[in-house]
């Protein structure tokens, strides 16, 4: 028996999926095996297993000094600027000569297991790790550890400043000093972080004791909570190596992933004796949400075979 669920909500943070797994809960029951099509891969030469996601949390900093903007000859040195605010702000949550994320609760510790395969997965990837990313000319990662790189993405929080309001166009931008700043951040958590909890920390951080008195606000605007696996089966183990070196030549690889998939935790917590499959075509170069993005189809393919494979083995196996 196999139950389909194809949802259309997923960019936008999947908010109707819950409510659909809910109503449909007596239909649903409690599957054994749980498979998800929307993760990644660190090269087309295998199958991939997704072993985490990290959470996410976002929101928008605003950052008001003056009612309207004035001459910044006649206010320079004398109003702070709200851009100089922006940074100390950002260096309350961020070391910015390393990007290191600051504060405990935004950390989890790594399991022990996830730490072996990240080092089993660099030896895999290598550099490929990182030169996938098109990088200007002496552009260069923030290490050249390959299983630090891959811990980072997987395991560590990541600050990204993913939009910006308040500043003009370089070539339309006057002598004002302006009245405020606002920034869009996204904060990547590690799997097993709360990201509602996180959420609150993160505001309380930003608006404790403003600079110079002026006004900040934080307003979180998304959030959901990662995913770290359930140890897998024997039974699930020997069935995607098998189908990986089937239809690949190649065992399964291991990784976690850097991106959310905010539906995942949510059928963790339903479903908490289910085994996972989460797998994806999501590889070097395709470039997710971004305006080249593309499929690689011979991959797509052989991952259409392994999964088939895992559930015939898997029917095999319930009714033998």
């Amino acid at each position: 028996r196999c139950v389909v669920i194809i949802e259309a909500c997923e960019e936008s943070g999947s908010f109707d999926l819950p409510h659909y797994i809910a109503h449909l809960a007596p239909r649903i029951g409690q599957p054994s095996l749980c498979i998800a099509l929307d993760s990644g891969c660190g090269n087309y030469d295998q199958l991939w297993l997704t072993t985490s996601l990290r959470g996410l949390v976002g929101g928008r900093l605003q950052i008001d000094v003056l009612t309207e903007g004035v001459h910044s000859g006649d206010a320079g040195g004398v109003v702070p600027d709200s851009f100089r605010i922006v940074r100390q702000l950002l260096s309350r949550i961020e070391d910015e000569g390393t990007g290191k994320v600051l504060g405990d609760e935004f950390y989890a510790k790594i399991p022990d297991a996830r730490l072996k395969q990240a080092a089993a997965t660099a030896k895999v990837l290598g550099d490929d790790i990182s030169t996938k990313f098109p990088f200007v000319e002496h552009a260069r990662p923030v290490s050249n550890d390959p299983t630090e790189l891959i811990l980072n993405r997987a395991w560590r929080p990541a600050l990204s400043v993913i939009g910006a309001d308040g500043l003009p166009p370089t070539g339309n931008a006057g002598n004002v000093l302006r009245p405020g700043t606002a920034l869009s951040l996204s904060l990547r958590l590690p799997p097993t972080v709360d990201a509602k909890l996180a959420s609150q920390k993160l505001k309380g951080i930003l608006e404790k004791d403003p600079p110079y008195g002026c006004k900040v606000t934080f307003q979180s605007n998304w959030g959901a909570s990662g995913w770290d696996a359930p140890e897998l089966s024997p039974w699930l183990e020997r069935s995607l190596d098998a189908a990986s070196n089937d239809y690949f030549g190649k065992p399964t690889a291991y990784m976690g992933e850097g991106g959310t998939i905010p539906f995942m935790g949510m059928l963790g917590e339903r479903f908490p004796q289910s085994q996972f499959l989460i797998t994806g075509v999501l590889g070097p170069h395709a470039n997710a949400h971004g305006p080249n993005e593309f499929l690689h189809i011979p991959t797509a393919k052989k991952v259409t075979c392994c999964v088939a494979k895992v559930i015939a083995d898997h029917f095999t196996r319930t009714n033998s």
